[in-house]
C-alpha cells in the first residue's frame, strides 16, 4: 500500500483540489523573496498566493511587527474584536494508527479508555458549569472502539447542554457525515499533520491514517454533507513549517472557492516542548493566513504560553479554548502537555483587560 491508496469502504469524491495543492507546492521557494517584495505584499488590499509565500518566507521575519500591525487591522475589521471561546471534550483515546509523533499512537503503552454515556454526562456538565456553550469532540482513530455510532451517540446527549458541537476525530465517508450533523455537529476539523507526501509516508507506519488521500479530502466530503464548516492545519514541527503552512493556507483556499458557503478556519499546533518551530515562526504563519485569508478564523492552541496567546488573540487569533484537559479522565495520559491552564473565568477576564469581546455563541443552529 502506498499512502494514496484508498482502503475499502473509503469513499472517493471527484475534485481537484489536491493535484491544485500539489502543483503549488512544487514550485514553492520561500528563500527567494526580496523585503520589497514582502511589502508589495503588505500593500495589496487582496493578496495573491504569491503575496502568501512572501508573507512567509525568511524575508518576512524582520517585518513582523509590521505585518502583526496590517493583520491586526484586518482582522479588526473582519471580526470586530470578537473571540470565540470553547473546550475540547475527549471521548475516548483508542488508536488505530501507529503514528511516530502522537501519544495516542496505538503502540504507547497508556491506559485507553472511552467514556460511557452517564460519564459524558457528567462531563459535560462539568464544562457547561463554566459558561462555554460550545465543545470539540474528540477521539483517538478508532473505528472500532468509537464507532460513528457512538460517537453520533453522543453528540445526541451533548446537545442538551452545548449550542455548537464540533468534532476532530476520524476521516469520515459522506453518508457518516451526515449522520452525525443530523444529530447535531456543526464543525469538522482534520489536521493534515503534514503536505509533504514523502514524509507523511514514513510517519504513518500503520492503520487507515496511512492513506494521505482520504485524510486530504475529509473537510470537502464534510461539506458535500452539510456541515457548516471546517478547519485546516498542520503539525508545526513535522516538516517544513513554511512549506505547511503554505499547503494548507491553499487547501482552505481552493475548498472556499468550491464550497463559497462554508465557514472555513485553521489551528496551528507545534510539536511541543521540542519543536524546532520558534514562537515567532508560529505567529508569522497566523500573521500570513490572517492577511491570505482574512474571513477565516484561527485559533491559537493550549500548547502555547499564555503570553503568547494573549499576543495572537490580539492580533490574528479569533478563538481560543479554555479550561482544557486533554486526556479522557483524570485517570488517563493526556495526548499532550498543556502551557496555559487557565479556566473559562481566567481567559474571560484577560480579553475583557485587552479590549477584546469573549463570545459564547455566535450560531444558533
Amino acid at each position: 500500500m502506498t499512502n494514496f491508496d484508498y482502503l475499502p469502504g473509503m469513499q472517493k469524491i471527484e475534485s481537484d483540489i489536491l493535484p491544485k495543492v500539489h502543483e503549488y507546492m512544487r514550485d514553492f521557494s520561500s528563500e527567494n523573496y526580496t523585503e520589497e517584495e514582502v511589502r508589495a505584499a503588505l500593500a495589496c488590499p487582496a493578496p495573491s498566493i504569491a503575496n502568501f509565500s512572501a508573507l512567509l518566507s525568511p524575508a518576512a521575519e524582520p517585518l513582523l511587527e509590521e505585518i502583526a500591525r496590517a493583520a491586526q487591522t484586518v482582522t479588526r475589521r473582519w471580526h470586530g474584536n470578537n473571540v470565540g471561546l470553547y473546550t475540547p471534550l475527549y471521548l475516548a483515546n483508542y488508536c488505530d494508527n501507529h503514528c511516530a509523533y502522537c501519544g495516542f499512537s496505538c503502540h504507547k503503552t497508556i491506559t485507553r479508555t472511552k467514556l460511557s454515556m452517564h460519564e459524558l454526562r457528567q462531563r459535560a456538565e462539568e464544562i457547561a458549569a463554566s459558561g462555554l456553550q460550545e465543545v470539540l469532540v474528540l477521539t483517538g482513530e478508532s473505528r472500532s472502539e468509537s464507532s460513528v455510532e457512538y460517537i453520533a451517540q453522543a453528540i445526541t446527549l451533548l446537545r442538551d447542554y452545548f449550542a455548537v458541537i464540533s468534532i476532530e476525530i476520524y476521516p469520515l465517508n459522506c453518508d457518516e457525515y451526515v449522520q452525525l450533523q443530523q444529530v447535531g455537529a456543526d464543525y469538522v476539523s482534520v489536521y493534515q499533520e503534514t503536505y509533504d507526501p514523502v514524509l507523511y509516508d514514513k510517519l504513518h507506519l500503520e492503520g487507515p491514517k496511512r492513506c494521505y488521500t482520504y485524510r486530504f479530502y475529509a473537510q470537502e466530503r464534510a461539506l458535500l454533507s452539510g456541515m457548516r464548516g471546517v478547519s485546516f492545519g498542520a503539525l508545526l514541527g513535522l516538516g517544513d513549517w513554511r512549506r505547511d503552512i503554505f499547503a494548507a493556507g491553499l487547501h482552505a483556499y481552493f475548498t472556499q472557492r468550491k464550497h463559497p458557503q462554508a465557514e472555513i478556519a485553521f489551528s496551528l499546533p507545534r510539536m511541543r516542548p521540542h519543536s524546532h518551530v520558534t514562537e515567532r515562526e508560529l505567529m508569522q504563519a497566523m500573521l500570513a493566513l490572517r492577511l491570505f485569508m482574512p474571513h477565516a478564523g484561527i485559533a491559537i492552541s493550549t500548547r502555547e504560553r499564555p503570553q503568547l496567546r494573549d499576543a495572537a488573540v490580539r492580533v490574528a487569533a479569533t478563538k481560543m479554548s479554555a479550561g482544557v484537559r486533554t486526556s479522557v479522565d483524570e485517570h488517563n495520559d493526556p495526548q499532550f502537555s498543556i502551557a496555559d491552564p487557565r479556566s473559562v473565568a481566567e481567559i474571560h477576564a484577560m480579553l475583557r483587560k485587552n479590549d477584546l469581546q469573549p463570545v459564547y455563541l455566535d450560531y444558533i443552529r
